[in-house]
């Protein structure tokens, strides 16, 4: 994934720490954004990535799960 604009922090979770939490926070003067990355679009998911995705959503927070078919979108959206 490219990233975002510089003089981000961008943070890796520890799948291990908690099950299902997104894989990257990606902190920005612009806001906060919270990935989970899959190599395609038909990747299984674990159990608790949707939910979440959801709850984060619902917090505020721009949550979305990545991959490189909707890379461009996501990539649009936040910026």
């Amino acid at each position: 994934m490219r990233k975002i604009k510089p003089g981000a922090i961008i943070l890796k979770n520890d799948a291990n720490y908690l099950q299902g939490v997104p894989d990257w926070i990606v902190l920005h003067g612009t806001g906060t954004f919270i990935f989970e990355i899959k190599a395609h679009s038909k990747a299984s998911k674990q159990p608790n990535q949707e939910y979440y995705i959801r709850e984060l959503q619902h917090m505020g927070y721009y949550a979305a799960i990545v991959y490189p078919e909707n890379e461009e979108e996501i990539l649009n959206e936040i910026q």
